[in-house]
């Protein structure tokens, strides 16, 4: 029997308050969350960490001391393999979870997987749209780790899948239902909220906001409400540098003066973590009641819907129909690029 290891990508968050510190200065030490020469980027990442982390601190206690997004992984990789297992007798499959910027990481998880001696690794990140800053960080320090560990079983890629029908209908069952137990749904704005990106890292043709568009776009079709009121807007900003927009905040503010009530959906996040937990549930429902808005509504994550976890099982079937022969001309690394873009507008391919 064929034994496939899935390996599922995300960002990671402290497992206790303790681990702030740490977590802060990994996040800051990313070439491609900072991209300076060194030794400027030590220098600034360490102080940018360190200032942010009192304020990060009193975020994490606010929602129990730790991020919750470990154990929301682990359990939508188990109910993947669950999944697949209804569907597949002659694979046997194993989910592995490697975090970015906290464990397990990349290197421990590459060894496990090693031991476990699967016949092909499915990379699967659990970031539905792609940007250089969460999908490509996680696969080039995975392929580091990989090859480090010897790691060298035939890789293939689900780099993006912003359109992927599970993933939308998941999303459109959640605002559906939502819409259907309101007195007036017509009274109130769908805000689509996906974290931010400097519009630096756009300008050198990341394909992030193309892709959290995109995945708008096939919600607000699924929903067939040909007057819904929907805005697309992004969160999390840092630093003084320009960001992509509108800022959730402002659209939030533009709500009050209107009058009108909010929806809020995470639009680029599949699992709770201080993002949805501390900014959208605290800091702006306090916002938005300072700003008049007369209700708000945040939805919650997909997690383990049955709708995501079965569109997951998808991608993870379309790689293994991904051919030798194109597992390595696809990138030239032995990682297939799985998703549904053509070669021109991969963002993994190039």
């Amino acid at each position: 029997m064929q034994r496939v290891a899935i390996v599922l990508l995300n960002l990671g968050g402290p497992d206790s308050l303790e681990a702030v510190p740490q977590f802060l200065r990994n996040l800051f030490a990313d070439p491609v969350i900072l991209g300076l020469p060194q030794p400027f980027r030590s220098l600034l990442g360490t102080y940018i960490a360190w200032k942010r982390i009192p304020f990060a601190k009193e975020n994490y206690a606010l929602i129990g001391g730790a991020s919750p997004l470990l154990a929301q992984t682990r359990a939508q990789g188990e109910a993947l393999v669950a999944r697949l297992a209804q569907r597949r007798d002659d694979v046997s499959f194993r989910a592995f979870v490697a975090m970015r910027y906290w464990h397990p990481m990349a290197p421990e998880v590459a060894a496990e997987v090693k031991a476990w001696n699967p016949d092909r690794v499915v990379m699967l990140p659990l970031y539905p749209q792609y940007s250089l800053t969460t999908t490509g960080s996680s696969l080039t320090d995975w392929r580091k780790a990989a090859k480090a560990a010897g790691l060298d079983c035939p890789h293939a890629t689900m780099c993006c899948y912003p359109t992927q029908p599970g993933w939308v209908g998941a999303v459109a069952a959640g605002v559906e239902a939502t819409l259907a137990t309101l007195e007036n749904p017509a009274a109130y704005r769908i805000v689509f909220s996906a974290h931010g990106l400097p519009q630096a890292v756009v300008d050198k043709g990341d394909p992030y906001p193309a892709h959290v568009e995109a995945t708008v776009a096939a919600v607000v079709a699924q929903l067939h409400r040909p007057d819904l009121d929907w805005v697309i807007s992004y969160q999390s900003k840092v630093g003084p540098q320009t960001w992509i927009g509108p800022d959730t905040e402002h659209v939030i503010v533009e709500a009050g003066r209107e009058g009108r009530a909010l929806i809020v959906v995470p639009i680029a996040f599949v699992s709770e973590h201080s993002e949805t937990l501390v900014e959208l549930d605290i800091d702006y429902r306090k916002q938005a009641e300072a700003a008049g808005v007369p209700d708000y509504i945040r939805l919650p994550t997909v997690q383990c819907d049955p709708l995501f976890i079965g569109g997951l099982a998808d991608l993870v079937e379309a790689t293994l129909g991904v051919s030798a022969a194109e597992r390595w001309a696809t990138t030239g690394e032995g990682c297939a690029r799985a998703c549904a873009c053509t070669p021109a507008q991969c963002a993994l391919a190039k």
